[in-house]
């Protein structure tokens, strides 16, 4: 039943804005449970679940139980997913992108939590755990040497030795969720444990081990989101760039120095304030992209708000596409401010596991 009293934020949305929003999501659904880009667009896992903990937090359980139900369906033999699966001129989620990123397998643990803490269904969770368990034994294969988790693996097997701290942010707020699933099903996992607190020791204490991306905003803010950083430490990397990304009254540049502020970005700065005690901020964030909302209650990906090639010469919204996991950052952002209890459980992270903290890291909290 689908409950959007919770999702009034005022500035932001209205009941009735939040339930438009809500529907535009299902209406890009597939019959299949899919949840693309957009109607006509491709698939990726990771923004599929994020679509589907969207629909939870309005009280769409059905249709996010179809969510997961298709990444279960889907599920290489191996635990992973590919990259890509399109859903365009006809075609009905053949990959279009073989490859698989670590951090799009290890995201189900985060919905599946979610969406447990949502409904209380402990047959979902049985259902769903031979799915979670070989997506995390999956991404904990590509582990590297101090902690960090290559980003990839190409169709031919091979991975490179490298690892993106965004990603791996929100592999360690994947590895805790998914220690709370093997927690409430009294089945250890010590391995796990092992994984998240050398992942989060690496994110915390040693840069030099992922690949130089600080251009992007995500780098920026997702060790917050995904649990690592949390007081003084999290006020300092915010303030730090705070300037180089937000555009005041537009939003959050997705890299710099482009002149490109994207919804998904800002509604995920936005889950971050919210985490370290900023409520303030991050209703201000929200505030600032609803020049993003489009006539169905969905939002375009993103805004260039200097004229540029990619756009002939004129501010616009580029790409021209409304996209559901866009919509659904933008409620869960919303949700966790309104208090919506799995909301802020699977993004406050108070209440998951720590994993086992290498002694030399202290706590990964970095409060």
């Amino acid at each position: 039943m689908r409950r959007t009293e919770h999702l009034v934020l005022p500035g932001v949305l209205t009941s009735e804005q939040a339930a438009a929003t809500v529907a535009g999501i299902l209406a890009v659904q597939r019959p299949d449970g899919a949840l693309p880009w957009f109607d006509g667009g491709h698939l990726d896992p990771w923004d599929h679940v994020e679509a589907a903990m969207a629909l939870d937090a309005a009280g769409e359980h059905d249709r996010a139980d179809a969510a997961y139900t298709w990444l279960a369906r889907r599920q290489n033999q191996d635990g992973s997913w590919y990259a890509a699966y399109g859903y365009a001129d006809g075609a009905e989620g053949e990959p279009t992108d073989r490859r698989r990123e670590s951090n799009f397998c290890a995201y189900v643990a985060v919905g599946i939590w979610h969406h447990y803490l949502s409904t209380g269904d402990d047959a979902f969770l049985e259902r769903m755990w031979p799915v979670l368990y070989a997506a995390v034994e999956y991404v904990l294969e590509l582990r590297l040497p101090g902690g960090p988790i290559a980003w990839k693996r190409e169709e031919d097997g091979t991975y490179p030795r490298e690892a993106l701290l965004t990603g791996c942010s929100s592999m360690y707020q994947a590895l805790r969720c998914a220690l709370a699933v093997a927690e409430h099903r009294e089945d250890p996992q010590p391995d796990w444990e092992l994984a998240a607190g050398a992942l989060g020791h690496a994110v915390l204490n040693h840069p030099e081990r992922f690949l130089d991306k600080d251009r992007y905003s995500m780098d920026w803010y997702y060790p917050i989101l995904g649990g690592v950083l949390r007081g003084a430490a999290a006020k300092d990397r915010l303030e730090s760039r705070w300037d180089d990304f937000v555009v005041p009254g537009l939003g959050v540049r997705c890299v710099v120095p482009n002149p490109w502020v994207t919804g998904g970005e800002s509604a995920e700065l936005a889950l971050a304030l919210w985490a370290m005690g900023e409520s303030d901020r991050a209703v201000e964030i929200l505030a600032a992209i609803q020049h993003l909302r489009a006539e169905d209650g969905l939002y375009w990906t993103g805004y260039v708000f200097e004229g540029d090639a990619e756009t002939g010469g004129a501010p616009a919204f580029w790409p021209e596409e409304r996209t559901t996991w866009t919509a659904g950052a933008v409620l869960l952002a919303v949700a966790a401010l309104g208090g919506d209890e799995a909301t802020t459980a699977v993004f406050g992270g108070e209440r998951l596991p720590l994993g086992l903290v290498p002694e030399a890291a202290g706590c990964c909290s970095g409060g």
